[in-house]
């Protein structure tokens, strides 16, 4: 990637719209704006930073007319690469944005690539690594939750708690340099100070990894897994989740063959809900391929919603992947029982299964029960003001963290074991290098290329 080259894309997603917006972004970017865009007044060259302007886009080589369109002008480093910057907002059609970006790159650009424009931001010190990953997460939220979190990861939040924690070792390591360095005029830190010291950036470090759980459901989403026997309405149970039909449901058992997945909102929580293949024993070899794909959702499920048959007393066990899952018995069908027998088959199911947890009654063909399930949900998932903190939601964060932790105990038994304070150095080291890696500062180029080539053009 040249980054000294002066480089464009289409920065609004491709379709019909209003408005979409062709970036520019290097040293030439003005130079190249004066060649696509005529007002009849000064030079593009000549306009100042932060300033809109009305008239003519052209392509430099064709000399024909585009559209009438807008530039804003962005001049280095008050930009949001840190560089010479022109936002050209003109008519949304596929066929304006395509003609645009091409009159862009004949007037000397070059296509930008995957995430680029954030990464000069980052290079030029405009974004740390853990602000450039929100600007992807901020793009991707799905609920308004997980674009708070987004929201308050570009603002820092998470940049300064790793900073404070990175400043605790550095001064660690800096009382431990300067007493080898200089052991006539500075004293050894003692053994007491060091623990102490030690053991808050641990405390703060696992403060962090505590949020990893509520912080991935925001990026990514909670996945519930419909589980159960075969024919018990699970599919049914989706669509009602869906509010529309999305799984084909039929009263022949063994309908649904594979898993499917479909995203969803649940009271601000992105939710990814899995049906699956009914749980029996079968000698169809499709059929037994989608009961072990449903074993193997059942092992990822951050929630079990385990369906059973209201009208039929049958023996049901709690599927052993989903032992130790949150789970959710959902008694479907209940439109079929009497409403005075309800509670008493309810109880009955409950003991029979040995589940201390939620119990409930359903009917997804008519929509019965769907709201109260949609609260349990909720509840489990424990999100009430979980959105309010700092949240680690990346899983490279969540490695850099655990990585971060293991140096700071092996720091501690260095430590406890009475071993020179210069052993203890070494560890503390490493934890810096965890801990620089999640804001960039110790980040290699492989990685900073992979985190930045998941962007998407034009941002």
């Amino acid at each position: 990637m040249q980054l000294t080259s002066t480089i464009a894309a289409i920065a609004t997603p491709v379709g019909s719209a209003g408005i979409g917006v062709i970036r520019i972004s290097g040293r030439e970017a003005f130079d190249v704006a004066s060649r696509l865009f005529t007002s009849g007044r000064k030079r593009v060259t000549d306009l100042p930073s932060h300033t809109a302007h009305f008239g003519a886009l052209v392509n430099p080589t064709l000399s024909n007319h585009i559209d009438d369109v807008i530039i804003t002008l962005f001049r280095a480093p008050s930009s949001y690469t840190g560089e010479d910057v022109v936002e050209i907002s003109c008519h949304g059609g596929i066929a304006i944005l395509k003609a645009a970006l091409s009159a862009a790159l004949d007037a000397g650009c070059r296509l930008a690539e995957p995430g680029e424009f954030t990464k000069r931001a980052f290079l030029n010190g405009k974004l740390d690594l853990t602000q450039a990953e929100a600007v992807n997460d901020l793009i991707r939220a799905q609920t308004d939750d997980a674009r708070k979190v987004a929201l308050r990861q570009l603002d820092g939040a998470l940049s300064k708690r790793v900073g404070e924690i990175n400043s605790r070792v550095l001064g660690v390591i800096a009382a431990i340099e300067a007493a080898i360095d200089f052991p006539d005029d500075v004293p050894e830190p003692t053994p007491d100070w060091l623990r102490s010291e030690i053991e808050s950036a641990r405390d703060a470090v696992t403060q962090l990894l505590t949020s990893f759980g509520r912080g991935r459901v925001y990026r990514e989403g909670l996945r519930v897994v419909i589980a159960g026997r075969v024919n018990v309405g699970k599919s049914s149970l989706l669509n009602a989740l869906l509010r529309h039909a999305r799984a084909i449901v039929t009263p022949i058992p063994g309908t649904t063959r594979d898993v499917i997945e479909e995203s969803l909102e649940i009271q601000g929580i992105p939710i990814v809900a899995i049906d699956t293949a009914g749980l029996r024993s079968t000698d169809d070899p499709v059929e037994k391929i989608g009961v072990e794909r449903t074993k193997q959702s059942l092992e990822s499920a951050d929630i079990v919603l385990l369906v059973i048959d209201a009208e039929h007393d049958i023996s049901l066990q709690i599927p052993d992947d989903a032992r130790g899952k949150p789970t959710i018995i959902v008694m479907n069908k209940i439109d079929l029982i009497p409403s005075e027998r309800l509670p008493e088959v309810l109880s009955e199911r409950s003991r029979a299964l040995g589940h201390v947890g939620p119990i409930l009654g359903t009917s997804a063909a008519i929509g019965l029960g769907i709201e109260e399930l949609e609260r349990q949900i909720a509840e489990l998932a424990a999100a009430s003001n979980s959105a309010e903190s700092v949240l680690v939601s990346n899983a490279r964060h969540e490695r850099l963290l655990v990585s971060s932790t293991e140096s700071l105990n092996r720091a501690l038994d260095t430590l406890l074991d009475g071993q020179p304070i210069d052993m203890l150095a070494i560890d503390l080291v490493d934890t810096r290098r965890s801990l620089g890696m999640i804001t960039g500062e110790t980040a290699s180029d492989d990685l900073i290329d992979r985190i930045f080539g998941e962007f998407c053009i034009g941002k």
